[in-house]
């Protein structure tokens, strides 16, 4: 059951129904710190680092890389990537898709990270017609596999490059999607699919400064647990700020 202020934001976007009639409606929403407690990429650090699958200079790389990003640096985003691929460098997209998956079961939802107001303010915009779309700089068999255990409508996320063999190599096919590019990535997919015209992005949802992009595009902006960049951003343009925090089993 939706509490009052979760409530709020699906009749904001239904009265967006009633004011647009005949387009289709999308919600955007982050997925690390926004739909799910947690950030996964970090989560899957840890996890190979356990499992001895990520030497310790890669590792090193990786801490400085996420100390520069806290101290909002301009960093190479499909760089640490590749460096968290190395750990699956040459081994068949298949095996790793299913290594990732499972670590979605065991880390994401083993450990109740998929936030409880995420799942119901989803399920509930999906109920008034709205098409519900993860957009998210984290890797695309992890936010698939959400999908599937969750029942959210698409997903636009990181990929990473398949060679002719079928195996991962440690580049990033295509942009990272993080900052302006979850806009440019959205509404490619959106006029793909719906066409010009046809389809209004009515909501968006995002807990760090780098999803400013993405919630300044809808119609609704929400901030989510926001860092304090984006608090700060949210106050300015009056979007709605939302408390989304919850517990996690360790």
């Amino acid at each position: 059951m939706l509490d009052d202020q979760d409530n709020a934001v699906i009749d904001q976007v239904a009265r967006v129904a009633i004011e647009h009639p005949g387009q289709h409606l999308i919600a955007a929403f982050d997925f690390d710190g926004t739909a799910i407690q947690g950030n996964s990429p970090v989560l899957l650090v840890r996890y190979l680092q356990k499992r001895g699958m990520l030497g310790k200079r890669v590792i090193g790389k990786i801490l400085a890389w996420a100390a520069a990003y806290k101290l909002r640096l301009p960093q190479n985003e499909a760089w640490v990537r590749g460096l968290v691929f190395t750990a699956f460098e040459g081994r068949a997209r298949e095996e790793v898709d299913a290594f990732l998956r499972d670590f979605y079961d065991e880390v994401i939802e083993g450990q109740k990270r998929f936030r409880p107001q995420a799942a119901g303010v989803m399920e509930e915009l999906r109920a008034i017609g709205a098409e519900v779309v993860i957009v998210s700089a984290t890797f695309d068999p992890i936010v698939q596999r959400a999908r599937e255990e969750r029942g959210f409508d698409a997903c636009i996320c990181t990929r990473m490059e398949v060679d002719r063999r079928g195996l991962y190599t440690t580049r990033v096919d295509g942009p990272c999607i993080e900052g302006i590019h979850k806009v440019r990535s959205l509404r490619a997919y959106a006029q793909a699919r719906y066409g010009e015209g046809k389809w209004r992005l009515a909501a968006a949802f995002g807990d760090h400064h780098s999803d400013i992009s993405l919630l300044a595009a809808a119609d609704n902006a929400f901030a989510v647990s926001p860092d304090n960049p984006l608090e700060r951003e949210a106050k300015r343009r009056g979007w709605n700020v939302l408390d989304w925090t919850c517990p996690v089993e360790k």
